[in-house]
């Protein structure tokens, strides 16, 4: 007796440390905590790559890669710069924030990889190609107008289309170069109000992502009724030029925005994104059932917590990554984890110039951290991450002020300040809206750490900030960020390096590393 009890206690025992293993090996939602809006995905072999959406930022349109639909590597971008005007330069007083480039499409057709967007700062519709998505060359092609959140699709009759707008959508057909509109082609309202399926009170049908299955064409937009929270709606159709037969098809936690995904084992997958405070708007997985020719989302309509797919081994180092600035010849002078809020000056900028080292240096004077240029960012990721960075402040000139920032309109920044010919570690908070130096203590010596903790579970939204003078005592700095996800940047919070003057221009600091953690 007392050997079959001791079998069953092994068999038990056995049981549940598979299903605990199981638990703990699965993925789980959201898929990438961190800033990644707008997201389309395609499969080229047993390859998944995906586009989001940076607006201002420079290089922009991320594309990643990914073998298993949950560990994503940032493997290129569509374009360096979108333009040179004066918003996306940070000059006369314009900025592009929130504008910029938005939701992108990402089509792979005849061999070749696509990536489509479209910008309302430079009013023009964009389309890059390329053979070899991870090492390019990208081609462009421009043209106007811009065509909100289109979805580009290449029909098996050699045909090729842009579905936009808000509400009320449009089918347009590209010439066979994808030069434009094409003059004699198709050019046509395919749905009055995309957001119908979900009620009369929405004022949002947008995001369009085209599919084809089983000769079928299926349409995802958002929706997001009057009161309710962001919604799928979908339109499926046997021609592009309809009739469409539109659903309500998955209202959870807001999850929403993005389009279908197959495995290469044949299951399916809807890839949408959540609003979710300071942090941004971040990327889940929900599975897809085919019922009476319709994708059926979500587990009992519902989000899953957990995923039959493999665990995340984190963002570390391929979303994010702490850099030492030190090069090998032939790097690349920056990872692609960098990204410049807006267009840099890049003769003021080096990894070269000191070795080891990134410097900054002040080509004009400005009076507002966000209106200043090179301002190097990388996302900040929940649920809660911390950045910190060794600066030599040697080479400031007065009026200076450089450091470590959190972006957004409601910013916060440790630095140091160089003022009436000395100086100081400061703290510098923009909850009110307005710059508030909230602290500062005199700085001696010539090099200084600095470093911004964030906390985004379950939506707390807070930062602090910390300095150091050897490296290995911390001590905190000024008040508490209440973080806020503020319009008109439309983007989570970001680590920024930055150096920027007010009075005189040709000052510099030194970064030795950044580093997250």
């Amino acid at each position: 007796m007392k050997k079959i009890y001791l079998i069953i206690l092994i068999i038990a025992a056995a049981f549940f440390t598979t299903s605990v293993s199981l638990q703990v090996q699965s993925a789980q939602n959201p898929i990438i905590w961190a800033d990644f809006p707008d997201m389309s995905m395609i499969r080229v072999g047993d390859s998944y790559y995906m586009s989001s959406t940076t607006m201002h930022m420079s290089p922009g349109v991320p594309i990643m890669k990914s073998n298993d639909l949950v560990n994503w590597k940032l493997i290129n971008y569509a374009y360096s710069t979108l333009g040179d005007v004066d918003a996306l330069t940070l000059n006369n007083g314009k900025d592009a924030y929130g504008r910029g480039s938005w939701a992108s499409c990402i089509r792979y057709h005849n061999n070749t990889f696509y990536v489509s967007t479209f910008s309302s700062t430079t009013g023009k519709t964009y389309i890059w190609s390329a053979k070899d998505i991870e090492k390019g060359p990208w081609k462009e092609i421009s043209f106007s107008p811009s065509f909100h959140d289109h979805t580009l699709f290449f029909d098996d009759d050699g045909r090729v289309y842009l579905i936009y707008g808000n509400k009320k959508l449009t089918l347009v057909e590209l010439n066979a170069d994808l030069s434009g509109v094409k003059s004699d082609g198709i050019n046509q309202v395919i749905i009055e109000n995309s957001s119908a399926p979900s009620g009369p009170d929405s004022g949002l049908g947008e995001g369009s992502q085209l599919f084809k299955v089983n000769g079928r064409l299926y349409l995802f937009n958002i929706t997001w009724p009057r009161g309710g929270m962001r919604t799928v709606v979908i339109h499926r159709a046997d021609r592009i030029t309809g009739p469409w037969e539109g659903k309500l098809a998955f209202q959870d936690k807001g999850v929403a925005q993005g389009g279908l995904i197959e495995t290469t084992d044949g299951r399916w997958f809807a890839y949408l994104f959540r609003d979710y405070g300071s942090v941004g708007r971040i990327p889940y997985l929900v599975p897809v059932k085919w019922e009476d020719g319709w994708p059926v989302l979500g587990v009992d309509g519902k989000v899953p917590d957990q995923l039959e797919l493999p665990a995340s081994k984190g963002l570390i180092p391929c979303i994010v990554a702490s850099d030492e600035f030190k090069r090998r010849k032939g790097e690349p002078a920056l990872p692609l984890v960098w990204q410049w809020n807006h267009n840099p000056d890049n003769s003021l900028w080096s990894v070269t110039r000191r070795k080891g080292f990134l410097r900054l240096t002040t080509g004009r004077t400005d009076t507002l951290f966000v209106a200043a240029r090179n301002t190097l960012t990388q996302r900040t990721f929940g649920p809660e991450c911390s950045g910190s960075t060794l600066i030599d402040v040697s080479g400031m000139k007065e009026g200076d002020l450089a450091g470590l920032a959190l972006l957004q309109r409601k910013f916060g920044l440790v630095g140091v300040s160089y003022k009436n010919g000395s100086k100081s570690i400061v703290m510098i908070s923009a909850q009110t809206g307005r710059p508030v130096e909230v602290q500062g203590i005199p700085l001696t010596q010539k090099t200084v750490y600095l470093r911004a903790e964030c906390n985004f579970r379950d939506l707390a939204d807070v930062a602090n900030f910390f300095y150091s003078l050897d490296g290995k005592t911390w001590s905190p700095l000024g008040s508490q960020l209440k973080m806020e996800y503020s319009m008109p940047h439309f983007m989570g919070y970001r680590f920024g390096l930055f150096n920027y003057t007010t009075k005189t221009p040709g000052g510099y600091v030194d970064f030795d590393w950044f580093r997250v953690k």
